[in-house]
């Protein structure tokens, strides 16, 4: 009775999309949310108990550490100086409260201001829907917590990464489960065309692994 049978999974956004929103957002209204996308690859879970502990400033770059994870698997991964990601990461920690009593990073944010009150799972589990409604892409719903994850190793995925690295940066044990979440894009099934019809070979393709969810 199963014969057929696929299960519903979150659309993902584009590298592109993810630029647009970046770049043409308003930050007064979406900091904490464009803070949030940058940090994507990690679930909605990870996001919520991230700590400012966990993010060491290295003047180039912010090594960001997950030390509990799903899988037990402690991940770190990098937030590079592309796009103005650095700068959003350091404008959004500099609006902190100073008596704010415990560590969360993600702390509720409106009209440029930060509160003391922590950012909840759903909160964190809709930061796709929102950057979906703000670029009026087609089934908003669709875009779940899942949404960064399935993004991030799409984008990976469609750069030409293999499949243990995409492992590693999401922290993943299982091929079939991290297969599971690249999306089957038009990009990577463009790229497997040339490389049937032209000839040209995997490693003639430019490779490009994009800044927004860099592993280390």
């Amino acid at each position: 009775t199963g014969d057929g049978y696929q299960a519903k999974k979150s659309k993902i956004l584009t590298k592109s999309e993810i630029d647009r929103f970046l770049s043409s957002a308003d930050d007064k209204e979406f900091l904490m949310i464009k803070v949030g996308l940058i940090a994507g690859a990690c679930r909605t879970d990870g996001l919520v108990n991230l700590t400012v502990d966990d993010i060491e400033d290295v003047g180039s770059s912010l090594i960001v550490k997950i030390p509990n994870t799903k899988t037990k698997i402690p991940r770190i991964f990098v937030v590079t100086d592309v796009g103005n990601m650095l700068e959003l990461f350091r404008k959004y920690l500099s609006l902190r409260p100073p008596r704010v009593k415990h560590k969360r990073l993600f702390l509720y944010y409106k009209a440029g201001k930060c509160s003391s009150q922590p950012v909840g799972k759903n909160t964190m589990g809709k930061i796709p829907s929102v950057v979906a409604s703000y670029l009026k892409l087609p089934d908003v719903a669709c875009y779940t917590g899942h949404c960064l994850r399935r993004s991030s190793a799409t984008l990976l995925a469609d750069a030409g990464v293999d499949i243990t690295t995409i492992k590693r940066h999401a922290g993943w044990k299982s091929t079939t489960v991290a297969e599971g979440y690249v999306e089957n894009s038009i990009e990577n099934k463009t790229k497997i065309a040339n490389q049937v019809l032209v000839g040209t070979t995997t490693s003639a393709i430019t490779k490009t692994v994009p800044n927004v969810w860099k592993d280390v």
